[in-house]
């Protein structure tokens, strides 16, 4: 699907989600302005809610669509939207929304051999959608603060494709 309709589509998603969350952004391919977008990803973090019977907040908006993988609660689901293209949406906290964020951002091999590579450089495991260190989880509230941790610069998310990095690095 190309950037702008798919764009027009993951605001109208957000804008659905965003009530019943306390931060939401658009991220992946979309928010990389790639020319073609093969699904759409959002990181949110939802205001408490109920699944089930008594379903409450953000589940019933997203249980409305068809269930590809992931079940409510959960850290991430995937759900197939009206329009034909998939939604990946990945839940977060307070206090790991930075490394969430930026992990969604992608690209995947920017996340890999980039972000991954650098905290483990720095002597951090990512459990659970956490960095922990000696046992121990680290906040990343934002994505800046992940950058500072693993010691460089801020890159804005047209830049994370691992082809910059190379010709840069």
């Amino acid at each position: 699907m190309n950037y702008t309709d798919a764009l027009l589509i993951a605001t109208k998603v957000k804008d659905q989600l965003a009530p019943h969350c306390d931060r939401i952004e658009i991220a992946g391919s979309i928010r990389r302005k790639k020319p073609e977008v093969k699904d759409i990803e959002i990181v949110a973090i939802p205001k408490p809610y109920d699944t089930g019977l008594f379903a409450s907040g953000i589940a019933p908006v997203v249980n409305q669509w068809p269930k590809v993988k992931g079940e409510l609660p959960c850290k991430y689901t995937q759900r197939l939207l009206p329009e034909g293209i998939k939604l990946d949406l990945f839940f977060a906290e307070p206090g790991n929304w930075g490394l969430i964020y930026a992990i969604r951002t992608g690209s995947a091999d920017y996340s890999h051999k980039v972000l991954a590579s650098g905290w483990v450089k720095k002597g951090y495991k990512s459990i659970g959608g956490w960095l922990h260190k000696n046992g121990k989880p680290r906040a990343v509230p934002e994505e800046q603060d992940l950058f500072k941790l693993i010691g460089i610069p801020f890159a804005q998310p047209w830049e994370r494709n691992l082809e910059v990095e190379i010709e840069n690095g």
